[in-house]
């Protein structure tokens, strides 16, 4: 199989030129821009593009098929020239659907938790010996790739997002898996850009529920998802929640078992892991025998500095639910200890006028409370500028701190006593370059 790339140097697209690769397909592709890490691996297997643009010149009749990401546009000259040579054209879930027909599908979908949940399933299967091809939105600890495809594994693990599938697709990307086993962890309105009303978001999940065809795991703890429950179905359901667990020492268990990780949402993501893996054959003191090694996926509650009486951690936090779910597990975890937390508003629904009064009691947990955004990011997304005000008038907290500049958020953490002290950066972005590791000293 011939296979051209438009846009390989996404996340998701450099990946699945690699699984694609390893599976022995010939890969090309193209990008007006390619960055770090996705620059480095590309290039160690010999697939980084010669020059950086669109050459329309590389679409050639001989190819079998065109994979499209989304950083395309829909006027792109490459997509253009395989449309006039009759080309198929996919989206990259298209593609991986194609690619797992003949095997059972486990989607993992959810406006939050969904890559920690799929790398919990990831870990345990395979310290379980448990073959399995997978898409997952993370670098995981054991694993070298983000994605694998073989004609071989029997299961199919996929984290389900449910942002657009591509420039010509407009359906969400986990519409077109078809699961057999599915995860819905909770519904909490995103992507305001995409999905203008909460009830035209909820109708997406709606929708990916009605397409399982055996068995759905759901959060008992998310009202909508508890709405959604209740309406006809025709796959099995198995709702879960928070298990029951105790913290010593700053250390959680469950089930007697020591974990690595923490925080009731955490927690919540665990059970969703453990019920997949029983689907799958797994025991639960098989699962909890594997998962004790688990230390999370990049950037989900992630360690970056610990000192004797201090930690900075860092999360991809940036939707209400999960500022409140992420600063919650941290002031459970470290008690007695005061926490810093840090919101950088850098999505689109997060920079959003309307959607910013979503914020409302989103950072009252914290002891102190920070907003980062970056005039800059607001005019590159084209989006209509916000204030500090405004902020302020969002998030309804009296004290809260805001900043528009990385080096004065950077200079006020690094002038703080952090003697019994935590630091929790939230965000999708990196704070404009901000280097973490260096605030506690």
């Amino acid at each position: 199989m011939k296979i051209h790339l438009i846009a390989i140097g996404g996340s998701a697209m450099h990946n699945i030129a690699l699984a694609l690769h390893h599976k022995g397909f010939n890969i090309t592709g193209s990008d007006d821009s390619i960055f770090n890490p996705s620059k480095k691996r590309l290039k160690k297997y010999n697939l980084l593009p010669d020059k950086i643009g669109w050459f329309p010149s590389r679409i050639t009749s001989d190819l079998d098929a065109i994979i499209l990401g989304m950083h395309a546009k829909q006027d792109n000259p490459e997509l253009k020239r395989a449309k006039e040579l009759n080309i198929p054209i996919f989206s990259y879930p298209e593609y991986i659907y194609k690619q797992s027909k003949n095997k059972k599908r486990i989607v993992i979908g959810g406006s939050h938790g969904k890559t920690s949940i799929t790398a919990m399933i990831l870990h345990v299967l395979k310290y379980s010996s448990i073959d399995c091809d997978f898409m997952v939105g993370a670098q995981l600890e054991g694993f070298n790739a983000m994605v694998r495809l073989t004609d071989d594994a029997p299961y199919i693990i996929l984290e389900g997002d449910e942002y657009l599938s591509s420039p010509i697709d407009k359906r969400p990307k986990f519409h077109l898996y078809q699961p057999h086993i599915a995860v819905l962890s909770g519904i909490s309105w995103d992507h305001i850009n995409v999905f203008p009303s909460f009830d035209i978001y909820l109708d997406q999940f709606r929708i990916f529920k009605n397409m399982v065809k055996e068995t759905l795991i759901y959060c008992s703890d998310d009202k909508e998802l508890n709405t959604l429950a209740k309406e006809k179905s025709k796959c099995k359901l198995i709702p879960y929640s928070t298990p029951k667990y105790k913290i010593e020492n700053g250390i959680t268990s469950i089930s007697e078992t020591k974990l690595s990780i923490f925080g009731e949402h955490n927690l919540q993501n665990l059970n969703a892991a453990k019920l997949v893996c029983n689907q799958l054959g797994l025991s639960d003191a098989k699962f909890y025998e594997k998962i004790k090694t688990f230390t999370g996926a990049s950037n989900r509650l992630e360690l970056i500095r610990k000192k004797e009486n201090s930690c900075i951690y860092k999360d991809f936090a940036h939707s209400p639910s999960k500022l409140k779910a992420t600063a919650s597990a941290m002031k459970t975890q470290f008690v007695g200890r005061t926490l810093v937390a840090c919101i950088e508003l850098h999505t689109f629904s997060s920079l959003n006028k309307q959607f910013l009064q979503q914020y409302e009691g989103s950072m009252a947990d914290p002891d102190k409370a920070i907003v980062y955004f970056n005039p800059k990011a607001i005019a590159h997304k084209k989006l209509e500028a916000i204030t500090e005000k405004e902020v302020y008038d969002a998030f309804k907290r009296d004290d809260l701190i805001v900043f528009t500049q990385s080096k004065k958020l950077e200079r006020y953490l690094m002038s703080l006593n952090w003697k019994n002290q935590n630091l929790l950066m939230m965000s999708s972005g990196n704070f404009n370059g901000l280097d973490l590791k260096n605030i506690i000293k």
